[in-house]
Protein backbone atom coordinates (compact mmCIF):
# COMPACT_ATOMS: atom_id res chain seq x y z
CA UNK A 1 0.00 0.00 0.00
CA UNK A 2 1.56 3.60 -1.13
CA UNK A 3 1.94 5.96 1.60
CA UNK A 4 1.35 9.94 -0.12
CA UNK A 5 3.05 12.50 1.92
CA UNK A 6 1.93 16.04 0.95
CA UNK A 7 5.27 17.85 1.11
CA UNK A 8 5.32 20.84 -0.95
CA UNK A 9 3.75 23.93 0.52
CA UNK A 10 5.32 27.17 1.81
CA UNK A 11 5.12 26.88 5.89
CA UNK A 12 4.91 30.92 6.26
CA UNK A 13 4.31 29.64 10.17
CA UNK A 14 7.61 28.29 10.81
CA UNK A 15 9.32 31.08 8.26
CA UNK A 16 12.13 31.14 10.92
CA UNK A 17 12.80 27.59 9.03
CA UNK A 18 11.55 27.84 6.11
CA UNK A 19 13.11 30.55 4.03
CA UNK A 20 16.19 28.15 4.00
CA UNK A 21 14.24 24.33 3.80
CA UNK A 22 10.93 22.98 3.23
CA UNK A 23 8.75 22.92 6.25
CA UNK A 24 9.16 18.78 5.71
CA UNK A 25 12.84 19.03 6.47
CA UNK A 26 12.97 21.09 9.56
CA UNK A 27 14.47 19.02 11.88
CA UNK A 28 13.81 16.64 14.89
CA UNK A 29 16.96 15.34 16.41
CA UNK A 30 19.04 16.53 13.56
CA UNK A 31 16.52 14.65 10.85
CA UNK A 32 14.03 15.92 9.14
CA UNK A 33 10.57 15.38 10.31
CA UNK A 34 9.34 14.00 7.09
CA UNK A 35 11.92 11.40 7.94
CA UNK A 36 10.35 11.10 11.27
CA UNK A 37 6.70 10.08 9.24
CA UNK A 38 8.17 7.85 7.50
CA UNK A 39 9.60 5.98 10.01
CA UNK A 40 6.13 5.95 11.92
CA UNK A 41 4.54 3.97 8.47
CA UNK A 42 7.64 1.94 8.15
CA UNK A 43 6.98 0.71 11.94
CA UNK A 44 3.64 -0.30 10.85
CA UNK A 45 4.74 -1.98 7.91
CA UNK A 46 4.19 0.34 5.12
CA UNK A 47 7.73 1.06 2.61
CA UNK A 48 6.05 2.42 -0.20
CA UNK A 49 6.05 6.20 -0.38
CA UNK A 50 5.68 8.75 -2.86
CA UNK A 51 6.97 12.08 -1.79
CA UNK A 52 4.64 15.14 -3.01
CA UNK A 53 7.10 17.78 -3.29
CA UNK A 54 6.82 21.78 -4.51
CA UNK A 55 8.64 24.37 -2.36
CA UNK A 56 12.22 23.82 -2.34
CA UNK A 57 11.88 20.24 -3.80
CA UNK A 58 15.72 19.90 -4.27
CA UNK A 59 16.45 19.75 -0.58
CA UNK A 60 14.09 16.76 -0.67
CA UNK A 61 15.64 15.24 -3.47
CA UNK A 62 19.13 15.71 -2.07
CA UNK A 63 19.07 14.24 1.11
CA UNK A 64 17.61 11.33 -0.27
CA UNK A 65 19.57 10.96 -2.86
CA UNK A 66 22.91 11.25 -0.59
CA UNK A 67 21.10 9.20 2.63
CA UNK A 68 22.96 5.78 1.52
CA UNK A 69 26.29 7.56 1.81
CA UNK A 70 25.45 10.57 4.38
CA UNK A 71 24.49 8.28 7.03
CA UNK A 72 26.71 5.26 6.18
CA UNK A 73 30.55 4.82 7.30
CA UNK A 74 33.00 5.50 4.44
CA UNK A 75 36.53 5.01 3.89
CA UNK A 76 37.75 8.06 1.13
CA UNK A 77 40.64 7.47 -0.76
CA UNK A 78 41.48 10.81 -2.20
CA UNK A 79 44.25 9.26 -4.34
CA UNK A 80 42.28 7.39 -6.47
CA UNK A 81 38.90 8.61 -5.76
CA UNK A 82 37.61 5.70 -4.31
CA UNK A 83 34.82 5.67 -1.28
CA UNK A 84 34.33 2.35 0.17
CA UNK A 85 31.04 2.12 2.23
CA UNK A 86 32.38 0.27 5.58
CA UNK A 87 29.04 0.38 7.74
CA UNK A 88 25.91 0.69 5.56
CA UNK A 89 22.52 2.50 7.39
CA UNK A 90 19.59 2.67 5.22
CA UNK A 91 16.16 2.25 5.18
CA UNK A 92 14.07 -0.64 3.63
CA UNK A 93 12.23 1.95 1.94
CA UNK A 94 10.85 3.02 -1.88
CA UNK A 95 10.65 6.58 -2.87
CA UNK A 96 8.89 8.35 -5.61
CA UNK A 97 9.27 11.92 -5.30
CA UNK A 98 7.11 13.57 -7.59
CA UNK A 99 6.94 17.68 -8.19
CA UNK A 100 3.92 18.90 -7.81
CA UNK A 101 4.60 22.54 -8.43
CA UNK A 102 4.82 25.64 -5.88
CA UNK A 103 1.56 27.23 -5.73
CA UNK A 104 -0.23 24.10 -6.03
CA UNK A 105 -2.89 23.73 -3.31
CA UNK A 106 -3.45 20.09 -0.97
CA UNK A 107 -5.74 18.70 -3.54
CA UNK A 108 -3.69 19.40 -6.59
CA UNK A 109 -0.69 17.61 -5.44
CA UNK A 110 -2.99 14.87 -4.43
CA UNK A 111 -4.75 14.75 -7.84
CA UNK A 112 -1.48 14.96 -9.77
CA UNK A 113 -0.34 11.73 -7.69
CA UNK A 114 -3.34 9.76 -9.60
CA UNK A 115 -1.08 7.61 -11.94
CA UNK A 116 1.37 6.92 -9.26
CA UNK A 117 -1.41 5.36 -7.17
CA UNK A 118 -3.83 3.50 -9.87
CA UNK A 119 -6.57 1.55 -8.49
CA UNK A 120 -5.36 0.54 -4.53
CA UNK A 121 -6.17 1.65 -1.36
CA UNK A 122 -3.56 4.23 -0.56
CA UNK A 123 -2.12 5.94 3.01
CA UNK A 124 -2.24 9.91 2.98
CA UNK A 125 -0.62 12.42 5.36
CA UNK A 126 0.75 15.91 6.01
CA UNK A 127 4.72 16.32 6.28
CA UNK A 128 4.57 17.96 9.22
CA UNK A 129 2.60 16.06 12.10
CA UNK A 130 3.66 12.85 13.82
CA UNK A 131 1.87 10.50 16.21
CA UNK A 132 1.96 7.50 17.81
CA UNK A 133 -1.17 6.33 15.90
CA UNK A 134 -1.19 2.81 14.83
CA UNK A 135 -1.91 2.77 10.99
CA UNK A 136 -2.71 -0.81 10.53
CA UNK A 137 -5.88 0.13 13.26
CA UNK A 138 -6.65 3.10 11.55
CA UNK A 139 -6.90 1.09 7.79
CA UNK A 140 -9.32 -1.43 10.10
CA UNK A 141 -11.68 0.79 11.05
CA UNK A 142 -11.73 2.21 7.16
CA UNK A 143 -12.29 -1.38 6.02
CA UNK A 144 -15.48 -1.57 8.34
CA UNK A 145 -16.82 2.05 7.90
CA UNK A 146 -17.32 1.48 3.84
CA UNK A 147 -16.10 4.98 3.57
CA UNK A 148 -13.88 6.30 0.15
CA UNK A 149 -11.70 8.18 3.15
CA UNK A 150 -10.98 7.93 6.60
CA UNK A 151 -9.08 10.83 8.70
CA UNK A 152 -7.52 10.61 12.07
CA UNK A 153 -9.62 12.79 13.78
CA UNK A 154 -7.16 13.90 17.18
CA UNK A 155 -7.56 16.53 20.10
CA UNK A 156 -4.49 18.99 19.88
CA UNK A 157 -2.36 19.52 23.44
CA UNK A 158 -3.76 23.10 24.83
CA UNK A 159 -0.85 25.79 24.43
CA UNK A 160 -2.64 28.46 25.94
CA UNK A 161 -4.02 28.97 29.73
CA UNK A 162 -7.39 29.47 30.31
CA UNK A 163 -9.24 32.49 31.76
CA UNK A 164 -12.67 32.19 33.61
CA UNK A 165 -13.68 35.65 33.50
CA UNK A 166 -17.20 37.04 35.87
CA UNK A 167 -19.46 39.51 34.74
CA UNK A 168 -17.89 42.20 36.75
CA UNK A 169 -14.62 41.54 34.43
CA UNK A 170 -12.64 39.92 37.07
CA UNK A 171 -10.94 36.94 36.57
CA UNK A 172 -12.51 33.92 38.43
CA UNK A 173 -9.93 30.84 37.52
CA UNK A 174 -7.22 30.56 35.66
CA UNK A 175 -5.57 27.06 34.72
CA UNK A 176 -4.04 25.54 31.69
CA UNK A 177 -5.93 24.28 28.82
CA UNK A 178 -7.38 20.49 28.78
CA UNK A 179 -8.38 18.08 26.08
CA UNK A 180 -11.82 18.19 27.08
CA UNK A 181 -11.71 22.01 25.78
CA UNK A 182 -10.97 21.43 22.47
CA UNK A 183 -13.32 19.80 19.12
CA UNK A 184 -11.97 16.71 17.20
CA UNK A 185 -9.94 18.10 14.27
CA UNK A 186 -8.44 16.60 11.09
CA UNK A 187 -5.27 15.13 11.87
CA UNK A 188 -4.26 13.57 8.67
CA UNK A 189 -3.03 9.69 8.55
CA UNK A 190 -5.81 9.46 6.22
CA UNK A 191 -6.88 6.11 4.00
CA UNK A 192 -8.39 6.24 0.80
CA UNK A 193 -10.09 4.35 -1.66
CA UNK A 194 -9.05 5.66 -5.88
CA UNK A 195 -12.84 6.92 -5.68
CA UNK A 196 -11.16 9.76 -4.15
CA UNK A 197 -9.94 11.49 -7.69
CA UNK A 198 -12.88 11.53 -8.73
CA UNK A 199 -14.18 14.14 -5.83
CA UNK A 200 -10.78 16.51 -6.67
CA UNK A 201 -11.71 18.54 -9.09
CA UNK A 202 -8.82 19.51 -11.87
CA UNK A 203 -6.60 22.21 -11.83
CA UNK A 204 -3.88 24.03 -9.23
CA UNK A 205 -6.02 25.54 -7.01
CA UNK A 206 -7.88 22.24 -5.50
CA UNK A 207 -8.05 22.05 -1.45
CA UNK A 208 -8.39 19.10 -0.49
CA UNK A 209 -9.68 19.86 2.91
CA UNK A 210 -12.74 21.79 1.52
CA UNK A 211 -14.79 20.97 -1.79
CA UNK A 212 -13.78 17.48 -1.74
CA UNK A 213 -13.76 16.52 1.90
CA UNK A 214 -17.07 18.18 2.48
CA UNK A 215 -18.94 16.24 -0.78
CA UNK A 216 -17.72 13.44 1.11
CA UNK A 217 -19.16 14.13 4.34
CA UNK A 218 -21.98 15.28 2.47
CA UNK A 219 -22.41 12.02 0.90
CA UNK A 220 -21.92 10.09 4.47
CA UNK A 221 -17.89 8.66 2.80
CA UNK A 222 -16.36 10.48 5.01
CA UNK A 223 -15.39 8.45 8.50
CA UNK A 224 -13.01 9.57 11.38
CA UNK A 225 -10.78 7.56 13.20
CA UNK A 226 -11.08 8.96 16.41
CA UNK A 227 -7.44 8.59 17.99
CA UNK A 228 -7.06 10.09 22.01
CA UNK A 229 -3.45 9.76 22.09
CA UNK A 230 -0.54 11.25 21.17
CA UNK A 231 -0.34 14.06 17.74
CA UNK A 232 1.50 16.93 17.51
CA UNK A 233 1.74 19.09 14.15
CA UNK A 234 5.05 21.28 13.57
CA UNK A 235 3.26 24.79 12.62
CA UNK A 236 5.28 27.20 14.76
CA UNK A 237 8.83 27.48 16.34
CA UNK A 238 7.12 26.78 19.40
CA UNK A 239 6.33 23.27 18.16
CA UNK A 240 9.58 22.47 16.93
CA UNK A 241 11.17 23.28 20.37
CA UNK A 242 8.61 21.37 22.18
CA UNK A 243 8.92 18.20 19.35
CA UNK A 244 12.74 18.43 20.07
CA UNK A 245 12.69 18.52 23.65
CA UNK A 246 10.60 15.34 23.65
CA UNK A 247 13.37 13.89 21.36
CA UNK A 248 16.40 14.87 22.97
CA UNK A 249 15.12 13.68 26.53
CA UNK A 250 13.99 10.49 25.17
CA UNK A 251 10.48 11.20 25.73
CA UNK A 252 9.07 11.04 21.72
CA UNK A 253 6.26 8.73 21.82
CA UNK A 254 5.67 8.69 18.27
CA UNK A 255 9.17 7.12 17.83
CA UNK A 256 7.83 3.24 18.80
CA UNK A 257 10.76 2.58 16.33
CA UNK A 258 13.34 3.19 18.76
CA UNK A 259 13.83 0.54 21.51
CA UNK A 260 12.87 1.73 25.05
Amino acid sequence: MKVLILAGGLGTRLSEETGVRPKPMVELGGKPILWHIMKIYSYCGFNDFVVLTGYKSHIIKDFFINYYYRYSDVSIDMSTNRVDIKTPRTENWKIDLLYTGEETMTGGRIKRARDFVGGDTFLLTYGDGVSDVDINSVIEFHRKSGAVVTLTAVRPAGKFGVIDIGRDGMVSSFREKKDEDTSWINGGFFVCEPEVFDYIPDGDDAVFEKDPLEALAASGKLSAYRYGGFWRAMDTLRDKIELNKMWLEGNAPWAKWIEK
